[in-house]
Formats: C-alpha cells, sequence, structure tokens
C-alpha cells in the first residue's frame, strides 16, 4: 500500500502536466500567430491594388496583383533596387567595421594592463549619456566638410563605432577563460594572436548575437541616411520607402511590397545566424 499511492500521485502529476503543456502549446500557438499577423498583412496589401487595400469590402486574401513587383523596380521616380544594394552595402560593411573595432576595443579594455585602461572604459560609457541630437550636427559638418556627402564612407564610418557595443564585448571579454589565452602565449602568440586565433574562434556565438543586433540597425536606420544621401543614387531602402508617401499621394500597393521586398534580407540574416544564436543563449543558460 505505501508503494502505490505515489504511482498514483506520479501519475496525477503527470496528467496535470500533459494539461499544462497542452495549455502552454495553446497559448504559444497563439502568440505566434498575432506575431505573424501584421507579415500576413504585408504580404495581404502587397499582391493587392489600392481599392482593395483601402475599400469597404475587405477580402481575406489578395487578388495576386504580381505585376506590382516589376511596378516596384520600374519605377522611374525611385531605384529601389539601386537603394537595396545600398542597404545592403551599408549594412554589411558597417556590420563586419563594428564587430571588428568594438570587438578589439573590448579586448583591449578587458585584457591588456594599462593603468588608465578604467578611465579608457569611463569614457566610452560617458558617451552612452551624451543624446544622438547633441553629436549629429556636429558629425554632419564633419562629414560634409571631409566631401562624404552622397558616398558609402559617409554612411558607413561614423557609425563604425559604437560605446554600448565596446561595452557588451568588454563584459563578454572578462568572462572569457584566460587559461585558453595562456596556454596562446605559452606557445608563443601575442595579443593580436590570442585574440585572432583562440578568442575569436570560441566567441562565434556572441558574435553572431551582435552581427545580428547590428545589422538590423544598420538597415533600419533612417535619419543619418536621409541627411547624408541627398542624391535618389544614393538613397537607401528606408529612404525608399518614405518617397512612396507624398503630400499628394500615397501609393499603398507600392509600399507594401517595397515593405516586404526590404524585410527579405533581414528574414535570411536571422535564419543564417539562426544556428549560432540558438546554441549563445543555450550556452547563456548554461552558465547561470
Amino acid at each position: 500500500m505505501t508503494t502505490t499511492a505515489p504511482r498514483a500521485g506520479k501519475r496525477r502529476r503527470r496528467g496535470g502536466g500533459v494539461l499544462g503543456n497542452t495549455g502552454l502549446y495553446v497559448a504559444v500557438g497563439i502568440a505566434a500567430l498575432l506575431f505573424l499577423i501584421p507579415f500576413y498583412l504585408i504580404v495581404r496589401n502587397a499582391l493587392s491594388t489600392d481599392l482593395e487595400i483601402t475599400g469597404e469590402n475587405w477580402k481575406l486574401l489578395p487578388s495576386f496583383q504580381w505585376g506590382n513587383i516589376s511596378e516596384l523596380f520600374d519605377d522611374p521616380t525611385v531605384e529601389f533596387g539601386r537603394s537595396m544594394v545600398n542597404s545592403l552595402v551599408v549594412a554589411v560593411l558597417t556590420t563586419a567595421g563594428t564587430l571588428l573595432v568594438c570587438s578589439l576595443a573590448g579586448y583591449g579594455l578587458a585584457r591588456i594592463p594599462y593603468r588608465h585602461a578604467n578611465k579608457v572604459f569611463y569614457a566610452v560609457l560617458a558617451t552612452l549619456m551624451v543624446p544622438t541630437a547633441v553629436t549629429f550636427v556636429p558629425s554632419f559638418v564633419l562629414v560634409s566638410s571631409l566631401g562624404w556627402v552622397d558616398t558609402y564612407r559617409g554612411l558607413i564610418i561614423p557609425g563604425l563605432f559604437s560605446g554600448f557595443t565596446c561595452f557588451l564585448f568588454r563584459q563578454y571579454f572578462l568572462g572569457f577563460p584566460k587559461e585558453l589565452e595562456e596556454a596562446a602565449r605559452v606557445d608563443g602568440l601575442g595579443y593580436w594572436g590570442a585574440y585572432w586565433r583562440i578568442v575569436v574562434p570560441n566567441s562565434l556565438n556572441f558574435f553572431a548575437a551582435i552581427a545580428t543586433i547590428t545589422f538590423i540597425s544598420a538597415w533600419n536606420s533612417f535619419l543619418w541616411p536621409l541627411v547624408i544621401g541627398q542624391d535618389p543614387s544614393s538613397w537607401t531602402v528606408q529612404i525608399a520607402l518614405s518617397s512612396f508617401m507624398t503630400n499628394q499621394t500615397v501609393n499603398f500597393h507600392l509600399i507594401f511590397m517595397a515593405t516586404a521586398v526590404s524585410i527579405l534580407p533581414l528574414v535570411f540574416v536571422f535564419l543564417f545566424l539562426q544556428r549560432w544564436l540558438v546554441q549563445g543563449i543555450a550556452q547563456t543558460g548554461i552558465k547561470g
């Protein structure tokens, strides 16, 4: 009798666990459905006419106006294909440059002995307290004086360094196992060799997470490309999107089609880096 009671209790707990898991799956499914509704509306409206988008008789499925795609890229007033290329170049180079510059700065602050390292670190943190609006005009004056308006240099170089990203790298490298770097120094590697051959290959998960955030931020940037990219040939995708809505007309189907096309690179980046992101989250949970 003493052995059957616990088994019954276990059976009851298992039954409750199944009901709890079912409720959890239902809640997650509803949350996923609510998350996907905006994407459905984007695709639905992108393949519809303006009358179907703004009309009273709303339909669940679009009329599949595939000609909206060619209309988007053949529009003579907006070089949308060129703007996609510009955004891709800016986002990729900004991401690569930010990873290199900020990871080197964070590694130097975390590992290279220097008596003023803390002061430099506090100075970097102080930049986070300065509003972007304060540095916007001086940055534009500097870029303009260098002749970088309407160039990739003006769009990319001012955004390569991020105090917050440097802070994240410094905090991560402080927790990186020193034994691996000490073994590298025994083999004759210096700080650069240890960083490039030991630290970076063993930190791909963290680099992937930072790369994803940086790429999305660079791709969605609007105000700085709006000021620097004054010529239509240097517009990024966000500036091209805004050009479909003017004081006189609003091309709804082109706005939604351009939005659907512009989010595809972000989806590909997420799918490509998903494995490293999941591994990074798993490792973080194990350490915690």
